[in-house]
């Protein structure tokens, strides 16, 4: 007769502990001892059982009671995977999911549920370990890598002596099947789940090198919608069931959403040595990196700059951007927009998917109106450009010293080299007599020390002297510099190219906090004019 009990529920008392008073097993359990039991979280690895580790099988070996997650029709893939370890007198525990759907009238919806069930059951494993009985949790791939395992051990393991023992995951399990590497060099890998919301999913595309996406089935449409917008469709590899019977591996375009099960993986290899893919045809993309680079990014600015076959640009930015392998890299001057813009376009006629790199936001004094003008001559008229946006200085300066910009405000640039300073004085006189908030680009550099001193000079002539000032430099980067300042004190010998400033209108406050920071603020309500009856 088959001494092998298990039990069904995750209510009562644990099967079979009359049968085992002191926690002895039969044969190899550990239990008896006087103390509390051991627990393990034992990873089987993806699916084949020779893929299980050595220490896997002796941590079975070890124990008096296995216990396995399984859905209500009571087959365990964790135990299929382990059975020819497991003895007659081991105690078995089926930890049986009470809901395996969104669905419940649980007053703490499907959550409040699980938890519900993972106190239960953590309950049911804390018996076995207070007897004295040593406990092994089975686990399909590694007990902390997305498991029903780590639900056990964060109830558990503070009160028992724990041993989690890893193992090969369905990620390692799908590079194999495919036979393609994750990542190499310095490439990102990113692991997501395909429960994420789809714009979420598309953004976590857009930012990486290499991915996989887990927990497909119900979530395929999605995923697959994703890939599509991130232009990572024809990259992507489907794997299903790795190392188990009936692995299917294909490209994940041609995969039928109706035969995807749950227990599938969609994978964007390695693009070294295979490069980012072939476009159909070349384009350019105008790309913001923000302020200062890395931490500025977009997904979508990360996802251009990581598919580029090719990047433009002022060597300064350029340096912001991860070398690819693979991706061509064209460093200029500063002062060579135009001819930049022109190269970038005469590569994207070629063929090459070019990103045009440009600091802050390419809208704002910055590329994506030099690749525009010389893109609207009719030689370039077929090639398809794109602009995306970017955190712009203005912004980051402001969000570093409070909330500046929180009511209208005019953004000028104070370099004459695009435009005489009687323009640049005209304009400043119109924003400041509306009494505008002003951001100011560009106010100084090694060849162009005076404008900061006229333009300081001409707006005391329209602002109070006690005017709060925002003089931010190196925004983001490791000079990094936010001080608030009267107008009247406005040093110009302290601005450089580097250098952003944000002058208050009347209604600007600036307010010393109790860590001694000063910060500053425009009110979102102007007071209204008073009545001509007043």
């Amino acid at each position: 007769m088959n001494a092998r009990v298990s039990r069904e529920t995750v209510t009562g008392t644990p099967a079979d502990a009359a049968a085992h008073p002191g926690g002895t097993s039969a044969t190899g359990g550990t239990g008896g001892t006087g103390g509390t039991g051991k627990l393990y979280g034992v990873g089987l690895g993806p699916g084949d059982p020779s893929l299980m580790t050595l220490r896997a099988v002796e941590a079975i070996a070890k124990a008096d009671v296995v216990a396995y997650h399984c859905a209500r029709h009571g087959r365990s893939i964790a135990r299929s995977i382990a059975a020819k370890h497991l003895r007659d007198d081991h105690i078995e525990e089926r930890l049986m999911y009470p809901l395996t759907v969104e669905t419940t009238d649980h007053p703490g919806g499907y959550r409040g549920a699980l938890n519900d069930f993972y106190e239960e059951a953590s309950a049911r494993l804390a018996v076995h370990l207070d007897a004295g009985r040593t406990v092994a949790v089975l686990a399909e791939g590694d007990p902390l890598f997305y498991g029903s395992y780590q639900h056990m051990h964060k109830r558990l393991a503070h009160r028992y002596e724990t041993e989690v023992v890893p193992g090969v995951t369905s990620v390692s399990a799908a590079a194999a099947a495919i036979g393609k590497p994750l990542v190499e060099a310095e490439e990102v890998l990113t692991i997501i789940p395909g429960t994420l919301p789809e714009n979420e999913l598309t953004a976590r595309l857009a930012a990486t090198d290499s991915a996989v996406v887990m927990k497909l089935g119900r979530t395929f449409p999605a995923v697959r919608r994703a890939l599509e917008r991130t232009d990572r469709l024809a990259d992507a590899h489907y794997v299903e069931r790795a190392t188990m019977d009936g692995e299917r591996t294909e490209r994940l375009a041609d995969v039928d959403p109706e035969s995807v099960p749950y227990f599938s993986v969609a994978v964007l290899p390695s693009r070294v040595d295979t490069g980012p893919a072939a476009p159909e045809r070349g384009e350019v993309v105008v790309v913001g990196t923000g302020p200062a680079g890395a931490q500025w990014l977009t997904p979508e600015s990360r996802g251009a700059l990581a598919s580029a076959t090719d990047l433009v640009g002022y060597t300064t930015y350029l340096d912001r951007v991860p070398v690819r392998p693979g991706q061509r890299r064209h460093g200029s001057d500063n002062k060579v927009e135009s001819e930049r813009a022109e190269f970038a376009l005469d590569l994207a006629r070629r063929g090459r998917r070019v990103a045009v790199v440009s600091g802050g936001d390419p809208g704002v004094f910055a590329m994506a109106t030099a690749v525009l003008e010389v893109a609207s001559q009719e030689e370039y008229a077929d090639v398809p450009v794109r602009v995306l946006p970017g955190v712009t200085a203005a912004n980051a300066a402001a969000a570093k010293a409070g909330a500046p910009l929180g009511h209208d405000y005019a953004t000028v640039s104070l370099s004459d080299r695009l435009k005489p300073w009687e323009v640049i004085a005209e304009r400043l006189r119109a924003a400041a007599s509306a009494d505008l908030v002003l951001a100011l680009y560009n106010p100084g550099s090694r060849s162009r020390t005076w404008q900061v001193a006229q333009a300081r000079e001409l707006l005391l002539e329209l602002r109070a002297p006690d005017t709060p000032v925002v003089v931010a430099r190196d925004v983001g980067g490791p000079e990094e510099s936010v001080r608030v300042l009267p107008l009247t004190d406005l040093d110009p010998a302290e601005v450089d190219m580097r250098t952003l400033l944000l002058v208050g209108s009347s209604q600007t406050q600036a307010v010393r906090r109790g860590d001694g920071r000063t910060i500053a603020w425009t009110p979102r309500r102007y007071p209204e004019a008073p009545s001509a009856d007043a």
